[in-house]
């Protein structure tokens, strides 16, 4: 049986939309709040993590739930240890909970496998991290076409290009990761995690190896990408400054929420 996502407003349009695909043999899976009608990019019910060090169970995370929102600017902010990051690789489906439900879309992800994550992760997701990752051995348009290309999609090259230009970086398109600035680095780092045009982007501390015009740079355009794909935008920080330049901010201590700050967009 095919499955169909209904991403809807409106909880009676939604009904509507359920009941005629249910009518033509369809499944149907729905991300929406049925409280407020938001449409759900991501959600965690409950979630912790506890990882098992000899005799110690130590404890990362402690029963976290969130809503994420279509189109949202979200920062998870907190100091080191404060269990941000293993947070952003569960909802990214790169870990699984010890306990909870991790949603993408409306689509349960907390059980399937690695093999039924890949696509995901490759076409719905985009990941920037701070240690930037690229592959030494590619030069630069070849580390941002990669993911287009393995995921077969036409004129990978052509699209890397023109993220190369808009991120200033047109002339640096053949040089390898070892002769590229952290910054430029960075905004290589950048245009392969858009290069398949995803719904979802994951900054995890994506300024943290730059000094602070580079990092200014490199959040610019992240706001910038967000603005114009209407991209969901995850960032995960300790620097209270940029926190504040989302639209909402969910902080964590110990592996507790412990707070909330929503901001005009």
């Amino acid at each position: 049986m095919k499955t169909i996502l209904i991403v809807e407003d409106n909880e009676k349009n939604m009904k509507l939309a359920r009941d005629i695909l249910r009518a033509k043999g369809y499944a149907t899976l729905e991300a929406v709040n049925g409280e407020t009608g938001v449409r759900l990019a991501l959600e965690a019910r409950g979630v912790s993590r506890r990882y098992q060090l000899g005799d110690r169970l130590l404890s990362v995370l402690q029963e976290v739930s969130l809503t994420v929102a279509v189109g949202e600017f979200l920062v998870i902010e907190g100091a080191s240890g404060s269990g941000k990051t293993t947070l952003l690789s569960l909802l990214s489906g790169l870990d699984k909970p010890s306990q909870g439900r991790v949603l993408v879309e409306g689509r349960d992800i907390t059980a399937v496998s690695e093999d039924g994550l890949a696509p995901l992760r490759n076409r719905t997701f985009g990941f920037v991290f701070q240690s930037f990752h690229l592959i030494p051995a590619l030069s630069a348009i070849e580390n941002i076409s990669l993911p287009a290309e393995l995921a077969g999609a036409p004129r990978a090259l052509e699209r890397a290009r023109t993220l190369m230009e808009r991120v200033g970086l047109a002339q640096r398109a053949d040089s390898f990761p070892h002769q590229l600035s952290g910054g430029e680095k960075q905004r290589v780092a950048l245009c392969r995690a858009l290069i398949n045009r995803p719904r979802i982007l994951f900054a995890d501390e994506p300024t943290g190896n730059l000094d602070s015009e580079n990092g200014r740079v490199v959040l610019d355009l992240l706001r910038e990408f967000h603005r114009e794909m209407g991209v969901t935008l995850v960032l995960v920080t300790h620097n209270a400054a940029i926190a504040q330049t989302a639209g909402r901010i969910i902080r964590l201590r110990d592996g507790r929420v412990v707070g909330e700050e929503r901001h005009a967009p």
